[in-house]
């Protein structure tokens, strides 16, 4: 990169990548990273959070990027109380405000590319009206909007479900007001990270916003196995499938373990989750007679291996915003089964780069992993997975030129390429 203030003499557009924690280093979070470099090249840019990683400090470094940072790391508040007081909102503007010389220094930006997740709208609070702000709206609240994330790990209410609404009333007020308030600034752009999501947004906020699309790096999930690759990951012997997301009901980890009951396959779950949830997984996991493996935190080139070896790779979240996993799988060369919902209907044609299977439906699926042992299924569904990919630039130099369309429409002066 020649420098991150200009190239060839040409001063760049001063934009400043906001989000509000890189705790988790989910999906969201692993996307983000992989396009800094891209965007890097076309923006002065500096980096903001409340909760940094190493992952997010290394890319920084690397860069030559500014990183600004509370000296005491953020995490929202947890429990009933602070949802009724919607405390979150109210600690994370205050851990924006403590990052040394960041709102002093908002004024400077031609514009704010902020991200969504745990204490990201609180940034908003402090933007001036005259810089442009666009935001980039994974998915809307969930927690707010819906009731999947009130769910035990089996989908079993954590609570009466209309007293849950009736706690989160006040924040989700909030959340509506802020998203509305945001559309309204004449110098504002909203995008999800997919139609389905676009859809949503419009459903939750009553706002249109445009569609800025993840993206996957052929050397990060490269067709053939790298150098930096290992051999094998993870503790299965035999056949398995991977399963990428926090054991949640939302993430459709209970529903899949029940799925594999039978068909001799096991399962590597990816994301961690709470300790509690892990210990209820691997006995459900026990009862159905499925082997598990849950992973620790696994770098690009183990995930990359570990989906190499598997039979599929699969997933039945539920209203997954876009999912990075099947593009991930396709890109591997590895088959992706996933339930027809959702974002994943934008990544996988049924029966052409992959299968989109009814979730109750378990002859089905188990039909699916038996197609998944096809080798030519296997390597025509990746093969027409990579096509997709490729036509739709879902690489990073193609979500940045995405990204640029967006912040026009925020009126930033354009950008250098």
């Amino acid at each position: 990169m020649a420098g991150n203030r200009e190239v060839a003499g040409v001063p760049r557009p001063r934009l400043l990548v906001a989000k509000g924690s890189f705790e988790s280093m989910g999906g969201a979070e692993r996307d983000l990273l992989r396009n800094l470099p891209a965007i890097a090249e076309s923006f002065d840019v500096s980096v903001a959070t409340l909760a940094s990683a190493s992952e997010l400090g290394s890319a920084c470094e690397g860069l030559g990027l500014e990183l600004m940072c509370p000296e005491e790391r953020w995490s929202p508040p947890q429990g009933v109380l602070s949802s009724v007081l919607d405390s979150g909102m109210g600690s994370a503007s205050k851990a924006w405000l403590s990052i040394g010389g960041l709102v002093e220094s908002l004024n400077g930006f031609d514009c704010v590319h902020l991200t969504s997740g745990d204490g990201s709208l609180a940034l908003l609070e402090h933007i001036p009206e005259m810089v442009p702000v666009h935001l980039h709206l994974l998915e809307p609240h969930r927690g707010l909007h819906e009731d999947v994330l009130h769910r035990g790990l089996d989908g079993t209410p954590k609570r009466s479900l209309g007293l849950t609404r009736a706690i989160l009333s006040r924040s989700r007020r909030r959340d509506i007001s802020a998203i509305r308030d945001l559309s309204l600034r004449s110098n504002s752009s909203i995008s999800g990270n997919s139609s389905y999501t676009a859809g949503r947004i419009s459903e939750v906020y009553g706002v249109r916003s445009g569609v800025l699309l993840p993206s996957v790096v052929s050397d990060e999930f490269p067709e053939n196995a790298g150098e930096r690759e290992p051999e094998s990951v993870g503790e299965l012997e035999g056949e398995y499938v991977v399963s990428v997301g926090r054991a949640s009901w939302v993430k459709g980890a209970w529903e899949t373990i029940s799925m594999l009951s039978g068909s001799g396959v096991a399962l590597a779950h990816v994301g961690g989750g709470d300790e509690d949830d892990l210990r209820k997984l691997e006995g459900h996991a026990k009862s159905m007679g499925v082997g598990l493996w849950c992973a620790p935190r696994l770098s690009s080139p183990e995930l990359a291996s570990l989906y190499r070896g598997a039979l599929a790779v699969v997933s039945m979240a539920h209203g997954e915003p876009f999912g990075l996993t099947p593009i991930e799988a396709q890109s591997v060369g590895t088959p992706a089964l996933f339930v027809d919902e959702g974002g994943f209907r934008e990544t996988i044609v049924d029966g052409v780069s992959g299968r989109l299977l009814p979730r109750g439906d378990f002859d089905e699926w188990h039909r699916a992993l038996s197609e998944a042992r096809d080798p030519e299924n296997r390597s025509s569904w990746s093969e027409n997975g990579r096509v997709a990919i490729s036509e739709a630039g879902l690489d990073p130099r193609g979500h940045c030129d995405r990204l640029i369309i967006q912040l026009h429409h925020s009126s930033m002066p354009s950008a250098g390429n």
